[in-house]
């Protein structure tokens, strides 16, 4: 499952290193052969004050920490290491990791109590996270939905609804849902949360054949593939971060968040003739009805088994800015 946000990461860091690096070297011919341009920057050197506001810096790793209650080993230089590459990626990614944040304020609320109904540890929100974004209607390249990233076969071994009309991919609850059972399945079969989350985004049989080959037992110690083998350290950056954002430079207040929209619910047996209709009849637009239930696929429904659906109806002014 999931490989988008990890695909995103190698495509615009790779443009971006691109593009420095052409920057950079036509900076430095135009700096040697323009003798204007060398005397302007000798007489008006950079400031103080500029130098310091632009300084990158190191970012600080914390001596110890857990992924879903189990001791990450930081003592290992290549777990250290690993775990600072993905720390600096998302923290000097400014623009993505605060849009995750501000998402974040919006999702989570959702996700959590699932979470603990179904026996998951609280972490495993922030593999929602960088799976998907949290975009609700998000597909990756090799075809995985909604903000779990659920492949289709997948999707349907844990009972979601997945057809032309209806895909359950997208509908965040039901999604949750089937990712807890996947990874409780996961946990089952390697007594290790860290390598349920590597099962989530490799598949059982390429960690089963992985530990098997390397006669290991921890996620931390096997050589994987680029992808899986910065799977975790990417949900344990980003848990990082949010949950101590001023450390990585990143100041908000509580207006600057995504907020949940408020919803009422309407449960229907029969069939939607016409959605947008059906809105209407309901004072919202069609663009409010389907944000609220992205899993409805048509601009109908025709549900000729008579199968109970039930719809979020955002409240008036849900959508509204105060």
């Amino acid at each position: 499952m999931g490989n988008y946000t990890n695909n995103s990461y190698i495509r615009l860091l790779s443009v971006s290193t691109t593009v420095i690096a052409a920057a950079m070297v036509i900076g430095l011919f135009i700096h040697s052969s323009d003798p204007m341009m060398k005397t302007s920057r000798e007489q008006n050197p950079p400031t103080e004050n500029f130098v310091k506001s632009y300084a990158i810096h190191a970012l600080p790793i914390p001596k110890q920490m857990t992924f879903a209650n189990e001791e990450v080993p930081l003592n290992k230089t290549y777990v250290r290491e690993s775990f600072d590459r993905e720390v600096l990626v998302n923290t000097y990614w400014q623009s993505q990791t605060l849009l995750l944040i501000k998402r974040a304020n919006r999702y989570f609320p959702v996700i959590e109590p699932i979470l603990k109904e179904q026996g998951i540890p609280e972490d495993f929100k922030y593999l929602a996270l960088i799976e998907s974004g949290l975009m609700p209607r998000i597909v990756s390249p090799a075809g995985a939905a909604g903000i779990w990233q659920f492949m289709q076969n997948t999707a349907k071994d844990y009972g979601l609804e997945v057809n032309k009309e209806v895909d359950e991919r997208y509908h965040l609850e039901k999604s949750t849902v089937a990712a807890c059972r996947y990874l409780k399945k996961a946990y089952e079969k390697y007594g290790s949360w860290a390598l349920a989350a590597a099962a989530y985004n490799a598949g059982p049989a390429g960690i089963e054949r992985q530990l098997g080959k390397q006669k290991s037992t921890s996620y931390y110690d096997l050589l994987l593939g680029e992808e899986t083998g910065r799977y975790v350290f990417r949900i344990l950056a980003i848990k990082q971060i949010i949950e101590d954002p001023q450390s990585y430079g990143f100041y908000f207040t509580a207006d600057d968040l995504y907020y949940p929209i408020q919803y009422t619910e309407v449960e229907i047996n029969g069939a939607i003739a016409n959605i947008a209709d059906f809105a209407s009849e309901n004072g919202v637009t069609y663009r409010e009805l389907k944000d609220m239930n992205p899993w409805l696929r048509e601009t109908f429904l025709t549900n000729a088994t008579g199968k109970k659906y039930t719809l979020k109806i955002p409240k008036p002014g849900a959508f509204m800015v105060e």
